[in-house]
């Protein structure tokens, strides 16, 4: 059996574990950080979130990616509780190396599923792994009703435009104002196509703008044919206001104007 006894700055000895641990199963971040912050911190932090008997891993694993063997939760709990001290994990343990008490990482990891169940009240597999620290951090001040909150989670899950099923949380939980966490689905090419055709034809019959905010107007832009490439395709009806993304909806707008509408 070969012992390596290593020497030197923390960094230096992260990057001879790699070196040494290029045979067999290769060791992950944390397992690494665990060997080089070695020390009573770990070994107290190792019983309470590496434990795979324990019956808090089956609640644990709706909301954490990962296995407590692999020391997958125990590295969420330090991610976690060291961005909040706005930290590395790294400088989190190098810190805590020799403490002998866990509490403020198993309280605030605890905290933060407990804050998670009592908000919404069923669980989904899309829940598993978000950023539930930073969503933590930024939303538990917030008072839900959970009976509308997750009624709404229901309905965004079903609804075939929301491309981005893991974004749904986040986007209710902020009071459904960023629509880019849902990726709604954007009309095709196709029906871009079909949309310009169909307004430029009109606009050169009627002799006005095919951007139909321009022909509205009493500027130079009144009457201006743009290029396909100098327009954007826009919901008539809002998405967010029960409108769909098929060629019914769609209508095209020069850029500016698509800017300017946003959500109305």
């Amino acid at each position: 059996m070969l012992v390596y006894i290593c020497e030197g700055e923390e960094t230096e000895i992260k990057e001879w574990f790699k070196t040494i641990n290029i045979v067999g199963v290769p060791l992950n971040e944390q397992e690494l950080l665990n060997a080089i912050y070695s020390g009573s911190f770990v070994t107290k932090a190792k019983e309470q979130f590496s434990n795979s008997n324990s019956p808090k891993i089956n609640v644990w694993s709706d909301y954490v990616s990962g296995s407590a063997n692999r020391q997958d939760y125990l590295h969420t709990a330090l991610e976690w509780v060291a961005a909040r001290n706005s930290q590395s994990v790294e400088q989190y343990m190098s810190m805590h190396r020799n403490d002998t008490d866990i509490n403020e990482i198993k309280t605030y990891f605890e905290t933060i599923i407990d804050w998670i169940d009592a908000t919404f009240k069923e669980t989904t597999s899309e829940m598993r792994g978000l950023e539930w620290g930073r969503l933590y951090e930024k939303f538990h001040t917030n008072g839900y009703n959970t009976d509308e909150i997750w009624k709404r989670v229901e309905e965004l899950l079903a609804d075939d435009f929301v491309t981005n099923n893991r974004g749904v949380f986040e986007y209710v939980l902020g009071g459904e104002e960023d629509k880019s966490l849902l990726n709604i689905r954007v009309f095709d090419e196709r029906t871009k196509k079909a949309a310009y055709q169909k307004q430029t034809n009109e606009a050169q019959e009627n002799e006005h703008s095919n951007c139909p905010y321009c022909a509205m107007s009493d500027n130079a832009n009144k009457t201006k044919i743009w290029k396909l490439a100098d327009m954007d395709a826009d919901h008539v009806t809002a998405w967010s206001k029960g409108g769909t993304t098929d060629r019914t909806n769609c209508e095209m707008l020069c850029k500016s104007h698509n800017q300017a509408k946003g959500n109305r």
